[in-house]
């Protein structure tokens, strides 16, 4: 109920040092889930305030440590009730977001999870009539959440967690594909990542 976002700074391959929380992003609600375009926009989720507005897709500037000019992201939330966002990534060029809509039905974990894409549109974003189409083979009735896709936007990481064991015990899939308007290929399980593995995320290079 009142998971926060922390920092941490990186001191060589294996080290990080840890800085606290994140000044600027964080409330008693939950706020979980944050990504960073190259430009120093932070995307993360919160649900501070999906009661009001059925969306939980918040932005800010992240500089020096600290998050500011924190709002709602526009035009990317579904606005129905139990259906909620509880996964994102931007890219890296600030344009193409992924998120994850879960339906909520009271349990610990969704009932479903899907993947879809959204484009920048001024300063909010939309999600493309295509977003069906280019996941067509990623989503499936398993839980299907916590995208990583590589900066040219042609390499997906995600997490799949089966609905049919009651551990529902997650993998790291991987997919490819030939161009942004491609759908991905067909995705393979990452067979060296073993054990309860969830969320990867790609380095800039």
């Amino acid at each position: 109920t009142n998971t926060n976002l922390h920092l941490a700074t990186r001191v060589d391959d294996l080290r990080f040092q840890y800085q606290g929380e994140l000044k600027g992003a964080n409330t008693p609600a939950l706020d979980a889930v944050p990504s960073l375009d190259r430009d120093g926009h932070l995307f993360f989720i919160s649900v501070r305030s999906y009661e009001q507005t059925l969306s939980t897709l918040y932005q800010g500037r992240f500089d020096k440590g600290k998050v500011t000019g924190v709002e709602l992201v526009e035009g990317v939330s579904l606005r129905k009730p139990g259906v909620v966002m509880f996964d994102a990534e931007i890219a890296t060029d600030g344009k193409t977001l992924l998120v994850v809509d879960g339906q909520f039905t009271g349990g610990p974990a969704p009932k479903t999870a899907d993947i879809a894409i959204a484009v920048r549109d001024g300063t909010g974003f939309r999600r493309t009539p295509a977003s069906s189409e280019q996941f067509k083979n990623i989503n499936t009735k398993a839980l299907e959440y916590a995208p990583a896709i590589s900066g040219d936007l042609l390499e997906l990481f995600f997490t799949r967690a089966s609905t049919a064991s009651a551990s529902h015990q997650p993998v790291i899939m991987r997919a490819t594909r030939s161009s942004p308007e491609e759908a991905f290929g067909l995705p393979q399980k990452v067979a060296a990542i073993t054990g309860f593995v969830e969320a990867p995320t790609l380095t800039a290079d």
